[in-house]
């Protein structure tokens, strides 16, 4: 969805952030990433409270970070519903989240935006998918989807085995990919 579309609900509002988000927040001088952080922040907590039936004030995930062992980044997570993923995700106006059993990993990113260098693209996705998008009629669209799915599945813990849900929002012209356990994009805002 788009930053203005969540921003607008009046129900979702920044005072629903925990001090270390707000703090999080203070620090972003761009005013339109800054918006599109408080979105996604905003829109996961909602979609944690419609799954779990949380309030919204209390359905906000932590942050933790295993590898330097410190709160407040990494990825998020609910210490209340361990066997719940939960994902985010924003850029340029747009943001998504997700939620389910096991691990999930969700990711958008605009039509407009093309995919990083060639090189970068090849170490990080599987060669034979990027050749394959090299191929296609439109070779930076097919790039932007396999980078989209690559990042979900990334965030999902990059498993064997998880499921991918993709698709292109043509009226926000966003791509959206969503990885987990589950086949099924439950619902959307």
């Amino acid at each position: 969805m788009s930053t203005g579309e969540v921003l607008d609900r009046p129900e979702l509002h920044e005072g629903l952030l925990a001090p270390w988000e707000r703090q999080r927040l203070d620090r972003i001088r761009v005013p339109g990433r800054r918006d599109d952080v408080l979105a996604a922040r905003l829109l996961v907590r909602f979609c944690i409270a419609r799954f779990t039936g949380l309030p919204l004030d209390a359905a906000g995930p932590e942050q933790f970070c295993a590898e330097c062992g410190q709160h407040g980044h990494g990825r998020p997570r609910l210490s209340r519903y361990p066997g719940l993923g939960v994902s985010l995700s924003h850029a340029d106006g747009l943001v998504a989240a997700a939620i389910g059993p096991g691990p999930v990993g969700v990711d958008v990113e605009p039509t407009t935006r093309r995919p990083g260098p060639l090189p970068v693209l090849r170490r990080l996705l599987p060669e034979t998918e990027v050749d394959q998008a090299l191929t296609a009629p439109d070779p930076d669209a097919e790039l932007l989807r396999l980078w989209v799915r690559g990042e979900a599945r990334f965030k999902a813990g990059g498993r064997e085995g998880l499921r991918l849900a993709e698709w292109t929002d043509r009226d926000r012209r966003a791509v959206v990919a969503v990885a987990g356990t589950t086949p099924r994009v439950a619902a959307r805002f």
